[in-house]
């Protein structure tokens, strides 16, 4: 009797819950799918994010998009990586 792909081991005691099983199991009951998505409230884990805004010249802009283009994300993901980046750097974290 072993672990089959994908199963966690129970060295704890109860097995943890995964994203989506509570979800699962109410359409597995029968409940409306659109009822049971729209009883999910989705939040993002963490304090909520806050906006701004800030005006770059056009050659910061392209070298952003250049960057993004390289390494397969978005302009916005780039200066939030290299920002969180320089942070880290200042406060040690």
């Amino acid at each position: 009797m072993g672990i089959e792909e994908g199963e966690r081991p129970d060295l704890l005691g109860a097995a943890p819950s995964r994203p989506g099983e509570a979800f699962g199991r109410r359409l597995d009951s029968g409940e409306d799918r659109l009822k049971a998505w729209e009883s999910e409230t989705p939040r993002r884990p963490g304090p909520e994010p806050r906006r701004v805004n800030v005006d770059f010249p056009s050659w910061v802009v392209d070298a952003l998009d250049v960057e993004a283009k390289r390494i397969g994300v978005s302009r916005q993901a780039v200066i939030k990586i290299w920002i969180a980046e320089r942070l880290e750097r200042l406060t040690g974290s």
